[in-house]
């Protein structure tokens, strides 16, 4: 079908739906609207689908949220009996999340599949452990993540706790597309929950389970008793589903000084504080460092509006403040954590840290200094959670650690996600740490650089928004496959490594990359150094990945922004 029968069937199937008519035909004679919102589906893969809120097939909105779902229950029911397990529904405080929850849930029951619906909102890794608490088939979260207010989008989880994985994802996608938007239809409510088809999770069933859980990730309790009244922490939820585990964890292992940032504590949907929730933008934390100056906080979180990322401030000696990045983060966590087990002589022989290829490689060189193994996976957490699962199933590694440099951190393996409170805990923990050395968290993290050497890393984005985006995108990745660059800012192209074919080229020799097939590029430098280029699965952008490294933070830094300024000439 052409854009404008795309357009007009919409209007036939949903005639009695005067809000989604009045919306269509204030486009009708936009024809650049009108492509952007009927030239495709809305498209469903490993993360689930995400875009802008709206009416027309490219557009999320309930009649997008109920046919993924009947697809969703055509392949669980696939399954026969497995699919009476139930799925778990959790929803963010996005635009639309708990009415896109709630069709969620009554679409399932109209399958036939048991819907587990929680009562208000709750975070990303509250949902992982709830599938695997509650013993469910899967899960559905409601949540665009940091994207702008305008976003919301459908994650699906399997039985595992992870995000599904590409053959798994092509199976509901195979049932959404024979799935007609007509044939999706909604089971009333109280005959639902009469029939015990629709169960409402409170406030006992999983969040308790869930927080006990996290405290026994610490790893020196003692040192949070002792030195947690110093602590004096500055948290934002960001609007978000943070505020009440995060705060409730924080108060249970022994944190006191916690003060919230009133602007940012309530859930809202418009995010009218900041112009993207994001703990990776400084902008996000402009009211936080305002608060912390009143209060004398020396460290300062912010989490994601689903809870499932953790960003971090920190005071140096001087009492300047440093935004810390994913890897810095994530690399002091990973040698507390090796190091405090070390020393307690429980670092297990066969323990193995998981972390993305787009990652510091300084992790490497950390574990390697331990004799600890470390695996890497694609970009998306749904495979850290994978390779968990593969540990647990072959019994030949303790998984310790995992993280992506997108602020994602997981130290327990009965949460399969990128998990925001479990990293609150870890960084809580090293802070006092550092408090009972006399030193500052920066410090600890200038003393991981001055052993292994400073790294330093850049994410480049092109915004490619619409059809001649995604054309434009395709054309780059092409271009690049067909004449690969044998040097970059004067530093010479190793091997490059093509996901989509699978393999590793050095010196002409081929070997497989040992990963599941996807459209990202690679490139190995001298040095150690590398770029790695990859269309975004969630945002119209594709992303350069830019990571140096030298015995001196200023070469590193310089090498750093010249490989930044030579890469862009590869998006032209």
């Amino acid at each position: 079908m052409t854009i404008r029968e795309n357009y007009e069937q919409w209007l036939k199937d949903f005639a009695g739906d005067a809000e989604t008519v009045r919306e269509l035909e204030a486009i009708r004679d936009d024809e650049k609207e009108l492509e952007d919102r009927f030239y495709t589906e809305l498209s469903f893969g490993t993360a689930g689908m995400r875009g802008v809120l709206g009416a027309g097939m490219n557009r999320m909105n309930k009649y997008n949220v109920r046919r993924a779902t009947k697809g969703l229950a055509g392949y669980l029911l696939e399954k026969l009996e497995e699919a009476k397990r139930g799925v778990v529904i959790a929803y963010d405080s996005r635009r639309c999340s708990p009415e896109f929850a709630k069709d969620t849930a009554l679409t399932l029951c109209a399958e036939g599949v048991p819907a587990f619906l929680f009562d208000a909102l709750r975070p990303v890794p509250v949902l992982s452990y709830a599938v695997r608490h509650l013993h469910a088939i899967a899960g559905v979260v409601i949540t665009a993540s940091h994207n702008p207010p305008q976003y919301n989008g459908y994650k699906v989880y399997g039985e595992d706790g992870a995000q599904v994985g590409p053959e798994a994802a092509e199976g509901i996608t195979r049932v959404i597309r024979a799935t007609k938007y007509t044939d999706c239809v909604l089971m009333d409510e109280q005959e639902a929950l009469d029939k015990g088809l629709l169960k409402i999770i409170g406030n006992k069933e999983v969040d308790d389970d869930y927080i006990a859980q996290i405290k026994t990730l610490s790893i020196n309790p003692d040192l949070l008793r002792t030195e947690g009244s110093k602590l004096n922490i500055v948290y934002t939820p960001l609007h978000g589903s943070g505020n009440v585990p995060v705060r409730r964890l924080l108060k249970e292992i022994g944190l006191t000084n916690v003060a919230v940032v009133k602007e940012q504590e309530m859930p809202d949907p418009n995010f009218s504080t900041i112009k993207v929730p994001n703990p990776e933008d400084p902008g996000a934390y402009e009211m936080a460092f305002s608060l912390a100056a009143k209060v004398g906080a020396n460290v300062i979180f912010a989490t994601d509006p689903d809870c499932d990322r953790l960003g971090v401030a920190v005071k140096d000696g001087q009492g300047e403040w440093h935004l810390l990045t994913g890897n810095d983060i994530g690399c002091v966590l990973l040698h507390y954590i090796l190091s405090s087990r070390k020393k307690a002589g429980n670092l297990p022989k066969d323990g193995a840290a998981v972390k993305s290829i787009v990652s510091t490689s300084l992790a490497n060189r950390i574990c390697e200094s331990f004799g600890i193994s470390i695996f890497e996976t694609l970009t998306g957490f749904k495979f850290i959670g994978e390779k968990i699962q593969q540990f647990m199933d072959k019994g030949d590694h303790t998984f310790l650690f995992g993280f992506e440099e997108s602020y994602g951190f997981l130290s327990s393996t009965f949460v399969r996600d990128k998990d925001g409170v479990n990293a609150s805990l870890l960084v809580s923990e090293v802070a006092c740490a550092c408090m009972a050395e006399g030193i500052t968290f920066y410090d600890r993290m200038q003393q991981i650089f001055r052993e292994y050497g400073y790294y330093i890393e850049n994410v480049v984005s092109t915004t490619l928004p619409g059809k001649d985006g995604l054309t434009r995108m395709k054309e780059i990745m092409s271009g690049l496959r067909s004449q690969p660059p044998k040097e970059i800012a004067g530093l010479k192209v190793t091997a490059v490594r093509d996901y989509l074919s699978g393999i590793r080229t050095e010196n002409g020799r081929e070997e497989p990359t040992g990963l599941p097939k996807s459209d990202v590029l690679y490139f190995e430098l001298e040095g150690g150094c590398w770029v790695c280029v990859r269309p975004s699965g969630t945002e119209p952008k594709i992303k350069l990945y830019v990571n140096t490294n030298a015995a001196e933070k200023d070469d590193a830094e310089k090498l750093n922004a010249a490989l930044c300024e030579a890469s862009k000439a590869l998006m032209s």
